[in-house]
C-alpha cells in the first residue's frame, strides 16, 4: 500500500496509522460501515488479488464491525444493497 497521507483539519496521517484508520479486506463489513455512516478514505488495489478498504477510525467502528461478523447488525436492506453496488462500482471502474 502506497504512503497516502490524508488531511483531516490540520491533522495530517499516514493510511497505514491504525490510529487513525480502520481497515478491512472484507465488502461485507464494509458495506455495513457505510450503512452505519463511517467515511470510506480509500480503497487500495495493490493486490490484484483482493482489495483493502481503509475507513476514517471512529468511535464505534469497531463495535459495529463485531456486531456484523456476530449476525447482531441490523441495517436497511435496501442501504445496504445500495452501499454494497456502490463498493462494487469502486473496485471495478477503476
Amino acid at each position: 500500500m502506497s504512503n497516502k497521507k490524508i488531511k483531516f483539519s490540520e491533522n495530517e496521517f499516514s493510511l497505514k496509522d491504525p490510529a487513525y484508520v480502520f481497515t478491512t479486506y472484507d465488502i461485507g463489513t464494509s458495506t455495513a460501515l457505510l450503512c452505519a455512516g463511517f467515511e470510506l478514505l480509500s480503497v487500495d488495489k495493490e493486490n490484484p488479488r483482493k482489495a483493502l478498504f481503509i475507513f476514517k477510525r471512529e468511535d464505534g467502528i469497531e463495535n459495529i464491525s463485531t456486531k456484523y461478523f456476530s449476525d447482531k447488525l441490523e441495517v436497511k436492506a435496501r442501504s445496504f444493497f445500495d452501499h454494497l453496488k456502490a463498493l462494487k462500482n469502486k473496485l471495478y471502474s477503476e
